[in-house]
């Protein structure tokens, strides 16, 4: 275990470089499968079922988040690199764990699925776009590492194989699907947890300092992102239960890409931080969140 620990925390490291280049790139695309395995072409066709919650969520997650992201981080004047790193965070999909938790607080799982599939496909074409204007605003282009094609395309093979695998081997092979499903969500939260250790040691002698700059701000997002998610639909007439769904995924990210991303892309690893504390937040908050909606879904039946 120290061995691993002098590894992550030695930046220039061949091994170091061996992490981030070999290590993230496995634990995106088990993440991945794990996500194509509870897909199937249905949950595209689902946008003709519910047009509008699935608009409304995209919107939210497109166009709303980065917003409001933008403005969080110039508000809490964040150092450049985490500000880049927030943004990142905002630009990037819903993860595959906003299904269960959108579950667990008797959300719609189809429209999450649905949600998630669209998300992962439209946010390879949007986060590029977000990521270079946060770069060029915020670090003012000198410090700015452009997001070269053989990269962007590097990510949308990481990302894109291994959902095609998972959703044949759901279509063709179901039962091998429903016996892989557990394993390898326990895997990818194994690997989500260490990604974090992993960013949060490469970063150690700035983290404690980054965590007071950025702490309140990931927590601000995170909490703003849920209640976007929630109370936005339900000004359009969209029901609970899609609201708690859409809440969800707009809440939780896929912390692991936007770190693949900060490492791998931008080869900024204080970029990584802010998806990095986010990632350990949105598991408490999003529990809280289920709870809170479903309490006042019950009050409001009394």
């Amino acid at each position: 275990m120290s061995l691993l620990l002098q590894i992550l925390q030695t930046q220039t490291a061949p091994a170091a470089n061996s992490l981030t280049n070999v290590f993230l790139p496995v634990a995106l695309s088990v993440i991945m499968l794990g996500l194509g395995l509870s897909l199937t072409l249905d949950d595209f066709k689902r946008i003709v079922k519910y047009p509008k919650a699935v608009f409304i969520g995209l919107v939210c997650q497109m166009l709303l988040l980065p917003v409001v992201c933008f403005f969080i981080a110039k508000g809490f004047g964040l150092e450049p690199a985490l500000a880049v790193g927030l943004m990142l965070l905002a630009a990037s999909p819903g993860g595959p764990t906003a299904n269960l938790f959108s579950h667990l607080a008797k959300g719609d799982v189809a429209l999450n699925i649905t949600l998630t599939a669209m998300n992962s496909l439209i946010t390879l074409l949007t986060l590029p776009f977000i990521v270079n204007f946060s770069i060029q605003y915020f670090m003012q282009t000198v410090m700015a590492v452009p997001m070269q094609f053989s990269k962007i395309v590097e990510v949308f093979a990481i990302v894109l194989i291994p959902v095609s695998i998972g959703m044949v081997i759901n279509a063709q092979k179901p039962m091998v699907s429903q016996k892989l499903d557990k394993p390898v969500k326990i895997l990818s939260a194994l690997f989500l947890a260490l990604i974090i250790v992993g960013a949060v040691l490469k970063e150690k002698e700035n983290v404690a300092l980054y965590f007071q700059q950025v702490g309140v701000a990931a927590l601000l997002f995170n909490i703003l992102s849920m209640a976007i998610g929630y109370y936005i639909p339900q000004m359009f007439k969209i029901n609970h239960k899609q609201s708690v769904a859409i809440g969800m995924e707009i809440g939780i990210h896929n912390g692991t890409m936007a770190i693949y991303i900060a490492f791998n892309v931008l080869n900024n690893s204080a970029m990584s931080i802010p998806p990095a504390i986010y990632s350990l937040m949105m598991f408490f908050t999003a529990a809280l969140f289920g709870y809170l909606v479903n309490k006042r879904k019950v009050a409001k039946m009394d």
